[in-house]
């Protein structure tokens, strides 16, 4: 607890639970919260705010927020979509329940909603407490909830499942010009760096969850040591709290101790061309105002059918 992390792994939190005398790992969430506030990345409003879940495989992820000054404030990442993050990074399939320094805002409530059984996931605010009788269901956050129920069908993966939106990369035509030429190599990379840089955007984006645009889009970020880190579109049938794929690339980077923004040395998008709605413009600025030396590529793709679970 004296030197939190982002993923504490099943057997590990086991032990930590078993040594302070706990009953489960469930009680050991809201111990963590505090800790994992130091984690938090909040030059703006110097609230720092951290989230604690325990996933179904039994590992536990945390999530903190994440302010980007020089940007609207509509770009900041909250720590309950960091959490979220994580667990999809980490491909755990489901998140069973979590514990927060403060009251889940009306944005994250609906932003959960995005999950199966959404509603019974278990929710501790350890400002006010720290037992595990004062764990309660989202539902008692969100009682009058709306959600993919009202606009999807069944069969729909939903957020956290697996996802296969079927993207291929759609050809590029080589520019005369080579600095604007999508293909060149990447900051001074080496082409197979380039082309890394580009397959883990391509993976983001056949595992991003847009079932209500069907505009799937997903990002990776290459550090100064080639390092990639990738986040997928994550979109909310609400649509206001859906999360950019640049923004969850970057929570994958904070979780994945990438260090300080400056150190992001290139970046890659694809998403498709003629969607209703885009990434693009967003995403470079952005970058822009983080990592003003980074270089975002931009790369389209086609679908070969309807999202599928696999």
């Amino acid at each position: 607890m004296d030197q939190p992390k982002f993923v504490i792994e099943a057997a590990e939190a086991e032990s930590m639970a078993k040594s302070l005398g706990l009953p489960s790992v469930q009680h050991l969430l809201p111990l963590l919260v505090r800790p994992a506030q130091r984690l938090a990345r909040p030059p703006i409003s110097n609230f720092p705010v951290a989230a604690v879940g325990l996933g179904s495989d039994g590992r536990v992820f945390v999530g903190v927020n994440l302010e980007f000054p020089g940007l609207p404030l509509h770009h900041s990442v909250h720590a309950e979509q960091s959490l979220v993050t994580n667990l999809s990074t980490h491909r755990c399939p489901s998140l069973i329940a979590f514990a927060v320094s403060a009251a889940p805002c009306g944005h994250c409530r609906q932003f959960f909603q995005e999950q199966r059984h959404a509603s019974s996931i278990q929710v501790l605010i350890a400002s006010d407490s720290g037992g595990e009788s004062d764990f309660k269901p989202l539902s008692e956050f969100l009682p009058h909830h709306f959600g993919p129920d009202d606009l999807l069908d069944d069969e729909t993966p939903l957020l956290l499942e697996p996802h296969n939106n079927g993207l291929t990369l759609t050809p590029t035509v080589p520019d005369s010009n080579p600095e604007t030429n999508l293909r060149s190599p990447t900051n001074g990379f080496p082409d197979k760096f380039s082309s890394d840089l580009e397959a883990a955007a391509l993976e983001a984006a056949n595992e991003s969850h847009a079932p209500y645009t069907h505009c799937p889009s997903g990002a990776a970020l290459m550090d100064c040591e080639g390092k990639l880190y990738k986040g997928s579109y994550a979109e909310s049938a609400a649509y206001n709290p859906s999360l950019g794929p640049i923004q969850a690339a970057l929570a994958a980077f904070v979780a994945g101790g990438g260090g300080g923004y400056e150190r992001i040395a290139a970046a890659a998008l694809v998403e498709t061309r003629d969607g209703q709605i885009k990434q693009e413009e967003s995403g470079k600025m952005m970058l822009k105002a983080i990592c003003p030396k980074c270089e975002l590529k931009v790369f389209h793709a086609t679908s070969s059918g309807s999202p599928k679970s696999v």
